[in-house]
């Protein structure tokens, strides 16, 4: 008897459920890898297609921004790494982070019906707790030429969390009392990503989604404590432009534009 594996189930079902023109066509399907993000990027330096899709049903190395760990347990959670070819400016590049927090936020909001939110720049939020990080990393080839990583982490199906996230992670599941399908939440992710990237080729900044995106953002018109490496200020987020940047009025009147950095919200993930 042949006993289809889960990672050909779970090539299977993303093949059915995809309805993307070309992401996610050329797909590779793991049990267990150290990182989506990891064999994504070797797949591209070794010449696979513009929009190829990773997916794995654990990971032994998750990584979060900052090099943190991303825990990763097996099939509790759609783990999911897109690769790119972009053909604009590498300086372009970052935007796709929020590009890709609209896209999934989306998906999880059709598949789900919960009331999600975004948090600038990378992570999704349901009832003031973390459910999904994005991670993109930029690589150079010697030829000049440039490719993305996007990697997605969403909480579905977990139970529960070790004591010192409890607080601040949640999972689809725990929010709704539902078990969901990864398979199904990762098509849409790809269906709403291909969309708004397109919409961002062409106009080469987030003018397209900014008024809906600053209306699902967690930080806007919320108090901030924005930390860099010379130092942390407050302030009240005012959204974001049309390059990605979150707009913060200090408290001594001065507008700034924060391009990167670690952005915590009053009563998000326990900043009180």
């Amino acid at each position: 008897v042949n006993i289809m594996t889960k990672e050909q189930q779970a090539y299977d079902k993303i093949m059915e459920k995809l309805e993307t023109h070309w992401m996610g066509k050329a797909l590779y399907s793991y049990s267990q890898v150290s990182s989506t993000n990891v064999v994504a990027k070797e797949k591209l330096q070794e010449g696979g297609a513009n929009g190829l899709l990773v997916i794995a049903q654990e990971q032994s190395d998750g990584r979060g921004r900052r090099g943190r760990n991303w825990q990763s347990p097996k099939g509790e959670a759609a783990y999911m790494t897109l690769g790119l070819r972009p053909d604009f400016l590498p300086d372009k590049s970052a935007m796709l982070t929020l590009v890709m927090a609209y896209a999934v936020i989306q998906a999880m909001m059709e598949v789900t019906d919960l009331p999600c939110l975004i948090k600038w720049p990378n992570d999704i939020v349901v009832n003031k707790k973390k459910v999904c990080g994005i991670l993109t990393e930029m690589h150079m080839g010697k030829d000049g030429n440039y490719h993305i990583v996007i990697g997605v982490g969403i909480n579905t199906n977990q139970q529960k969390f070790p004591e010192e996230l409890e607080n601040i992670a949640t999972s689809l599941l725990l929010e709704k009392g539902d078990t969901f399908e990864n398979e199904e939440i990762i098509a849409k992710v790809l269906k709403y990503f291909e969309e708004a990237y397109e919409d961002f080729r062409k106009e080469q900044s987030l003018s397209f989604m900014q008024q809906r995106y600053n209306e699902l953002l967690v930080n806007c018109k919320q108090e901030v404590v924005v930390l860099e490496p010379k130092g942390s200020y407050e302030g009240i987020a005012e959204g974001i432009d049309e390059n990605g940047e979150l707009l913060v009025h200090k408290k001594n009147g001065e507008l700034v534009k924060v391009y990167a950095g670690e952005v915590s919200v009053r009563g998000i993930y326990g900043y009180v």
